[in-house]
């Protein structure tokens, strides 16, 4: 495939998935990226260091990827780097602050944190862009928060006894994203979702082996086992989710993508009983439905907000 074969096929969405559909894959990937994230803590990774291995794992294997399918990297407008570098910068805030959340407290809790960043973006929406949210669409953001609530389990009042860095580092977590979404869709009215990931995780990456010493991560004496699990992270949890919602963001917009992205949560509750035996209890299950539900009603209306 040449360059203009693969702007092309960008330029038509990549692949032939809906945008709901993408941010329900986007969101699967990321509940197995926090999963592992949370073993490799486990074993004595910082936040840190898990950022600047997966940004940079990240960044190489899309610049390999567009080595090896055209030669060349995509283009980038000189008029648009100083956004592109503060989309990476953004991104990076947003990975460091989800990493560090989740070193400190409960995975789940984590992600039931980040998934405030609808909540931001629908907010953005009504003040600065100047449009209304339908019926539908406000419906399923209340719906979708009040599920993740439940499938974190955070009626159980444990986050009030949690860490206060980890909550506020999540709360910061959900603005970063929120921001990152914001930016992305902007971005995306000229360049394809590939072009923007891939700039965007490469000055992420710049900025991690700026502020710590250059692959300094990297030379941590891993096993086998676990260089697997932090590629798995670089690629499987995050290039391509962060492909996927953003395919998923340039079909259905910023605020039904984040919406739907919050399937994350409930993947997340079947991954803990699945690979680590944790049960699942009725308000649990209550709220995956009630996640899976607010993600129909978006499908029942053609409001792109």
């Amino acid at each position: 495939m040449n360059k203009n074969a693969l702007h092309a096929v960008e330029k038509q969405g990549g692949v032939p998935l809906n945008g709901y559909l993408c941010a329900v894959l986007a969101a699967g990937f990321w509940a197995l990226s926090g999963t592992l994230s949370k073993s490799l803590f486990n074993q004595g990774l910082t936040a840190l260091q898990l950022v600047q291995l997966r940004t940079t794992i990240a960044a190489g294997g899309l610049f390999c990827w567009f080595m090896f399918r055209t030669r060349s990297l995509p283009s980038l407008q000189r008029k648009d780097l100083p956004r592109v570098v503060l989309l990476g910068i953004v991104l990076a805030m947003s990975q460091v602050t989800y990493l560090y959340a989740i070193s400190r407290i409960q995975v789940a809790t984590a992600i039931l944190l980040q998934y405030q960043a609808p909540v931001f973006i629908a907010i953005h929406a009504v003040l600065f862009a100047n449009r209304r949210l339908s019926v539908f669409t406000a419906t399923s953001l209340v719906a979708a928060l009040a599920g993740c609530y439940l499938v974190a389990g955070a009626y159980n009042h444990e986050l009030l006894s949690l860490s206060t860095a980890g909550i506020i580092a999540g709360l910061l977590s959900a603005l970063a994203f929120a921001f990152y979404s914001i930016m992305s869709n902007e971005i995306m009215k000229q360049y394809p979702p590939l072009t923007v990931v891939f700039y965007a995780l490469l000055f992420a990456a710049l900025l991690w082996n700026i502020l710590q010493a250059p692959f300094s991560a990297f030379a941590g004496g891993y096993g086998a086992a676990t260089w697997l699990k932090i590629i798995v992270i670089g690629i499987f949890g995050t290039v391509i989710p962060f492909f996927f919602y953003n395919q998923g963001i340039l079909k259905i917009g910023a605020t039904h993508t984040s919406v739907a992205a919050t399937m994350e949560p409930v993947f997340a509750g079947v991954m803990s009983y699945a690979l680590l035996g944790e049960t699942l209890r009725v308000p649990q299950l209550v709220g995956a439905g009630i996640v899976i539900a607010a993600i129909i009603l978006l499908q029942l209306t053609k409001n792109r907000h």
